[in-house]
């Protein structure tokens, strides 16, 4: 992601030869094992870290306290700036009325909204009532199947809800009401860029969910202002607050639960430099929804928590998104390899355009190869941008972020996405075991830290995920391919074990860059995608899918490839497309799997 942190330092080592770690001094001789010797803290100032521990705070007390101001703008939203008083005032607002409507202390309040600043209020209300806020942002029939689970009698939702979509959680759900917000409720209409009006345009339909069944976001907020009864709950940073889905991009997705505690946890590990008096930052948030962890943890809470201007423009197409950032020009951008390929692919950045105004670049949300990484730096260079392109690196699971990049020294490629954020343990281990490998050695990459998840709404499935091994720890097993270095640099290669018939283990991303660094003429863009071998059991076959340079031909490029890959490497086919697919903001790798399932690039 495109954080502003001041985690990109090299930590200079004056120490005759010694490492600082943790606070002390220890010899170069380690026992082998990252999760012992934590050799990434070297890299973290002794002054900085000396007293580092997760407040016991909630979420609102945690950003209070780093207010900068109650007349200072905490948000801008389309033409509207909104204070810090606003924001608590608003809270307050949305906690009464969350109780005049039926939700209480142990509920989960279903929320299908974008990431309006109304979100927001929501969290930080929810966390006053004892409740938890549950984001889903995927089919109509497995939203529904989320709020029946939740057992909530009420959604959230914006107004472009049809009303047919609305029927199927009465139906399907139990759902009796809905509190219905208008996309354009916090904002000024007059700031609201013409191809903005038009996406939202495209969203509603004939047949809007307005009816008796349902309250205006400021008919909600009157049964609030009536409301006499008690508010708020006792403090419990441990109690759910948080409800997400993983993306469902590798498999079925997976509800995933967190407490103010464990949210915190990421978010002051990221944070625990402090903001600058000297400077605030801009910060935008485009397109990406409150349904994914990542988004209001490294993306909201951060910035509200490190004294930044938080710019939110939900309501754009992934094809606009080049407008937004000309347009408001932002400091920082948590950025994902869609929005990059897009910027690039539209061609309407002009070659004089000066992106100075970014102060760091990155990329999370999936693997970078190092064709992406060139193709990416060299756009950034042609337009007047200092920043290192880095990536990140973490699952909802952890909170989001789970490694902070180091620029300098150890620039990005080959899957290196920095080390471990310092209250945080990264190790890796032999897959599906707590036998621990040491430096270099390839193995599932786990975690163990704050941020930690309190684990899914299926037990079956946190207990898969979450274990306690022998050192008496809690792990995350991320289900992630990689190793880790001596100095303490995490590399991530592939997502899962992937042997392939006839010896070598299949591992997208280290294919990719064999391709990448190859330079064949006529590939400008390549990915894998591994598919389950039918003829061999627990053993994978390796799709080549490549965008082609104009002119060439998927003749042209076979033999490179071959040349450039081992021979288990090897294709079982080269699919040639006109551009990568993106589904829920990652390569469409899953529909491509069903697309070749089902014979669809079968030749004739």
């Amino acid at each position: 992601m495109l954080y502003l942190q001041s985690a990109y330092f090299e930590y200079k080592n004056a120490n005759n030869g010694k490492v600082r770690i943790g606070g002390t001094f220890m010899n170069q001789k380690m026992t082998g094992k990252p999760s012992v010797d934590r050799p990434w803290m070297q890299y973290y100032p002794k002054e900085l870290i000396d007293g580092l521990s997760i407040p016991k705070d909630t979420i609102y007390e945690y950003l209070m306290k780093r207010c900068p101001g109650e007349d200072v703008v905490a948000i801008h939203y389309y033409g509207r700036e909104i204070t810090w008083k606003e924001v608590k005032e608003q809270t307050e607002k949305v906690a009464r009325s969350l109780r005049a409507i039926g939700f209480g202390e142990g509920d989960e309040i279903p929320m299908f909204l974008r990431s309006v600043p109304e979100f927001i209020y929501l969290l930080l209300a929810a966390e006053k009532i004892g409740a938890s806020l549950l984001c889903r942002d995927n089919t109509i029939e497995e939203n529904v199947e989320a709020v029946k689970k939740s057992g909530a009698k009420m959604i959230i939702a914006h107004d472009f809800l049809s009303h047919e979509d609305f029927n199927q959680y009465r139906s399907g759900a139990g759902v009796r009401g809905a509190v219905l917000l208008s996309p354009i409720r916090s904002a000024d209409r007059t700031q609201i860029p013409d191809y903005c009006w038009d996406y939202l345009d495209s969203l509603y339909t004939d047949h809007p969910a307005y009816g008796p069944c349902t309250l205006s976001w400021d008919e909600f907020l009157e049964l609030g202002e009536k409301f006499t009864g008690k508010v708020e709950a006792s403090k419990d940073i441990d109690r759910p607050l948080f409800r997400a889905y993983t993306s469902g991009s590798t498999g079925p997705s997976k509800q995933v639960i967190h407490s103010a505690h464990t949210m915190i946890g990421t978010v002051h590990q990221m944070n625990f430099y402090g903001g600058s008096d000297e400077f605030r930052p801009t910060w935008m948030v485009t397109i990406l929804p409150p349904a994914l962890v990542a988004v209001v943890v490294s993306m909201v809470l951060v910035p509200l928590a490190s004294n930044k201007l938080l710019i939110l423009c939900p309501f754009v197409k992934p094809e606009d998104v080049d407008l937004e950032m000309m347009r408001y020009r932002p400091n920082c951008w948590p950025l994902i390899p869609m929005f990059v390929e897009l910027i690039m692919r539209n061609g309407r950045v002009p070659d004089d355009y000066d992106m100075s105004h970014l102060m760091a670049a990155g990329v999370g949300c999936e693997a970078y190869n190092n064709n992406q990484l060139a193709r990416a730096q060299k756009f950034l260079n042609d337009h007047n941008c200092k920043a290192r392109l880095t990536t990140g690196y973490g699952c909802s699971e952890a909170g989001s972020n789970m490694a902070l990049p180091m620029i300098t020294s150890h620039p990005a490629g080959n899957g290196n996405v920095g080390i471990p954020m310092p209250l945080t343990t990264i190790s890796v281990f032999k897959p599906d075991t707590d036998e621990e490998l040491t430096y270099g050695e390839l193995g599932e990459i786990c975690q163990c830290g704050p941020g930690t998840m309190i684990g899914y709404d299926n037990p079956k499935a946190t207990a898969k995920a979450i274990r306690i091994h022998s050192d008496g720890n809690r792990w995350l097993h991320t289900g992630d391919i990689g190793y880790m270095k001596e100095d303490g640099t995490l590399f991530a290669l592939t997502r899962g074990e992937a042997p392939r018939y006839g010896g070598g283990d299949l591992a997208t991303l280290p294919m990719e860059n064999l391709l990448a660094d190859a330079k064949i003429p006529g590939i400008d863009d390549e990915f894998f995608v591994i598919l389950p071998d039918e003829e061999h059991h627990r053993c994978f076959v390796p799709y080549l899918f490549v965008v082609l340079k104009d002119g060439y031909t998927l003749d042209d490029v076979k033999e490179g490839v071959k040349d450039a890959l081992e021979n288990y490497m090897q294709p079982v086919d080269i699919i040639v497309l006109p551009e990568r697919p993106f589904f829920h903001f990652k390569t469409n790798r899953i529909g491509l799997t069903r697309d070749i399932q089902a014979g669809k690039f079968k030749k004739e």
